[in-house]
């Protein structure tokens, strides 16, 4: 796969976020990793979320992705990609800036706004990834003061 491309495969974009919530797993922060991608699955930004290395509450990946890729006229042509269901506060995100497809790596660990979105007209698509299911298993079993700080718990 180019650096720069994803040819609009959810798999392929979904790759992207792995490799950031591998990153932020290894930096000692939860394993979460996003991605934006434009049409036709150009990268636009990828992110993780940084809540404990950067001791800010508000660095969740999705909002580092949306932030690393700038600021558009538009994004109901893009697709929001994560390991882990979007949470209210990324699910909000989502729905403010009008983005138009969120694909998610896993929601078995976490249900967060998905099903909102979907209500509202976004187009989601979970992928049931084994290997996201099976990072933030490890990770919620290791960290569950973590996993519950991040979770609002």
């Amino acid at each position: 796969m180019d650096e720069t491309t994803a040819h609009g495969d959810p798999r392929a974009m979904l790759a992207v976020a792995l490799r950031e919530a591998r990153a932020g797993l290894a930096e000692g922060g939860i394993p979460i990793g996003a991605a934006l991608f434009g049409a036709g699955g150009r990268l636009l930004g990828s992110g993780r979320n940084r809540r404990v290395q950067d001791d800010d509450p508000a660095t969740h990946a999705e909002t580092a992705a949306f932030r690393a890729a700038g600021r558009m006229r538009r994004y109901a042509d893009t697709t929001m990609v994560t390991t882990l269901s979007p949470c209210w506060y990324c699910s909000g995100l989502v729905r403010q800036f009008g983005i138009g497809h969120v694909v998610i790596g896993e929601a078995v660990t976490f249900r967060g706004g998905h099903d909102w979105l979907a209500g509202l007209g976004v187009r989601v698509t979970v992928l049931d990834d084994a290997e996201c299911v099976a990072m933030m298993r490890e990770f919620v079993a290791a960290r569950p003061d973590l996993w519950c700080e991040d979770i609002g718990e």
